[in-house]
């Protein structure tokens, strides 16, 4: 089989790239993206080139962010303005090929084999994606090229901003080997740290580790990145248009304070729940399956799910999922800082299911009708003026409106 030609595209600090474009006073100066310090919807997001020498990192509380950098400004995310410049981009992408798939709100991955004028020469189409890119949008973009999805994603990683990194069959053992194992997509935090126990440090000791030893170690995630690390990657690039169906909806949420206890988790994961539940009645889905990830404040973070006896998209039901995956997995021996909540599974709410003799189905189409009720007044007074007498409880936890403000959303 030829080899493919895949390019990874992206966009260099998006949001603190289209804010400076926005806002021609920030250059020049240390900025970042987040969110409200009091709410403390403020982690960072992203931050410009100015911001990196004093270790402003994404991720970073905001408190921490101004103790390192006192003149950091601070501006708050506009997403609607960033998914318009993302359909731009991609519209840009869509030029070179019909398999485009978005990989996030700012990258891409794109497969030109053999197409256009270039004839599928990855380098060249590459650089004439950066010109456009930065004559068209006024933003730069780093493109990484190879003959795989790892790869590419990897290159585009090496030079930026604005830069083109080529990976081949015959260079990845001098381009990639050498580069820290955290480099390889796949590898986080936990991960660096579980393979440094085994003294592997590099893409290329990944490489050279025994596969058996690494599925041992790590399941089958260590022979994922066995396959990563050598190159052998054969996943495909989708295709635009082609129609896949939703496989999960989700929000999660920085919590304005730090969680300490169930009580605190339970308003916020209500809250996230009739997020969720309520996009899943827009979009027509039932959950089969509820997922939750909690993130503590060192910012250690895990998921965990489980299955629904029977699906829905009840908010009282997907929080009572995620409190019995909390009470089953967390011991509060550190507060949470964020958590989310998940519908994964989803089904066609009309797709017939089976009933159950262990399982009040009038109570459920009592809480059904309810909840349609309650979108519905939503939707002609505003988020507030229908609540839940427990989200009153906490007048800073029971406020979050994630739906409108865009808190982390997902799926």
């Amino acid at each position: 089989m030829p080899a493919r030609t895949i390019l990874h595209a992206d966009l260099n600090n998006c949001y603190a790239s289209i804010e400076m474009l926005h806002h021609p006073r920030l250059r020049g100066h240390p900025v970042a993206v987040g969110g409200s310090a009091e709410m403390r919807h403020g982690i960072i997001l992203a931050r410009n080139y100015e911001a990196r020498p004093y270790g402003i990192k994404v991720g970073q509380t905001l408190w921490e962010a101004r103790q390192k950098c006192p003149g950091l400004i601070i501006v708050p995310p506009d997403y609607d303005k960033y998914l318009r410049f993302s359909r731009l981009f991609r519209a840009i992408l869509s030029d070179y090929s019909p398999r485009v798939e978005p990989f996030g709100l700012d990258e891409a991955f794109l497969d030109v084999t053999g197409s256009g004028k270039y004839g599928g020469d990855g380098g060249a189409i590459a650089d004439e994606i950066r010109g456009r890119v930065k004559f068209e949008l006024g933003v730069t973009v780093s493109v990484g090229v190879s003959y795989n999805k790892i790869f590419a994603k990897l290159g585009s990683d090496m030079k930026k901003p604005d830069g083109t990194t080529i990976i081949t069959e015959g260079n990845y053992r001098r381009v990639a080997w050498p580069l820290p194992a955290s480099d390889l997509l796949g590898v986080g935090r936990r991960m660096t740290v579980k393979l440094a126990k085994y003294n592997i440090l590099t893409i290329g000791d990944i490489a050279s580790c025994d596969p058996d030893l690494l599925q041992n170690w790590f399941g089958k995630w260590g022979l994922f990145l066995y396959t990563y690390a050598n190159g052998l990657d054969t996943s495909p690039v989708a295709e635009t248009g082609s129609e896949s169906a939703v496989k999960s909806i989700g929000n999660s949420s920085t919590c304005p304070r730090d969680l300490v206890n169930d009580e605190d988790a339970h308003i916020v994961f209500q809250n996230l729940a009739e997020s969720v539940a309520e996009r899943m009645r827009e979009q027509g889905f039932m959950a089969k399956t509820v997922q939750v990830s909690l993130r503590d404040n060192d910012l250690s973070w895990f998921e965990r799910q489980m299955q629904l006896p029977q699906p829905t998209h009840v908010s009282t039901e997907l929080c009572s999922a995620a409190m019995s995956l909390l009470r089953q997995n967390w011991k509060w021996e550190k507060p949470l800082r964020s958590i989310g909540i998940r519908g994964v599974n989803l089904i066609p709410i009309r797709q017939p299911r089976q009933l159950s003799l262990f399982y009040d189905e009038r109570r459920r189409e009592k809480a059904e009708r309810l909840e349609y009720a309650i979108d519905d007044v939503r939707r002609r007074f505003g988020h507030y003026s229908i609540d839940r007498a427990m989200l009153r409880f906490d007048s800073v936890l029971g406020r979050l409106d994630p739906k409108a403000d865009h808190l982390n959303p997902t799926g």
